[in-house]
């Protein structure tokens, strides 16, 4: 049976984990690979309580995998689960985030094309986190397109499944304080032509607690991102 490892970053989310792990944990359930699939929820050096109610939560689900680390954002916390899940034996790895914005529902539509495709990638059409948060995906987007030429719908979605030998294949050209590891995943998928198809999800607003990205910081990693891109493009 094929083992699951979903891997989730987690910053100042007290407000929003437990409702997060009660949603998502019947999906790693359902998916248990004879004991060994995880619903791993990676604490970014959080400043309220979120790895302890992970923790305790944990002594009644046995496929929790909490886990906790110096904060270091988004991107380095999501490569970290990435890591992770590929060097515990995952054979699949999906990532969403912990805000429920997304709908733990559409995984199973996700998890029938496993083995028809290496890649199945969130499409967040009409997505109802702001518009500011719209511009900057497109800007992404646009970006893609002249630096790498590739076109892509949607390039930074939080709602992915991967075979963990295309993930681990790509992993190691990324470094691990990177900010944007699902935007070159994506990058990397469509401009080697991997085996990769796109399906539209839902994309609500943030659930509960406050973003803690702001369009300050999305200018900043905006900045570091275009410099990245053309490091990456000169080594492809």
């Amino acid at each position: 049976m094929d083992v699951l490892y979903i891997v989730v970053p987690a910053y100042n989310e007290a407000e929003n984990i437990e409702k997060f792990v009660d949603d998502w944990y019947p999906v790693i359930e359902h998916h248990d690979g004879d004991g060994l699939s995880r619903l791993v929820i990676i604490n970014d050096g959080s400043k309220d309580n979120t790895y302890e109610i992970l923790e305790e939560l944990a002594k009644t689900k046995p496929l929790l995998q909490p886990l906790t680390k110096p904060n270091g954002g988004h991107g380095p916390t999501v490569l970290y689960g990435y890591r992770y899940a590929v060097e515990s034996g995952a054979d699949y790895v999906f990532q969403t985030d912990s805000d429920g914005q997304t709908d733990p529902r559409e995984f199973e539509r996700f998890w029938q094309l496993r083995t028809r495709y290496d890649a199945v990638i969130g499409n967040r059409v009409g997505r109802e986190d702001g518009k500011n948060r719209v511009f900057v995906e497109k800007t992404l987007v646009a970006l893609l397109q002249i630096i790498f030429g590739v076109k892509v719908p949607d390039s930074n979605a939080p709602f992915r499944l991967m075979d963990r030998r295309l993930l681990e294949k790509y992993l190691k050209r990324m470094p691990e304080d990177y900010n944007l590891p699902n935007v070159m995943l994506t990058t990397f998928f469509a401009y080697y032509h991997e085996s990769m198809i796109f399906r539209r999800i839902t994309f609500r607003p943030r659930q509960a607690g406050k973003n803690s990205i702001n369009m300050k910081k999305i200018s900043k990693i905006g900045a570091e991102a275009i410099r990245d891109f053309y490091k990456f493009r000169k080594e492809m």
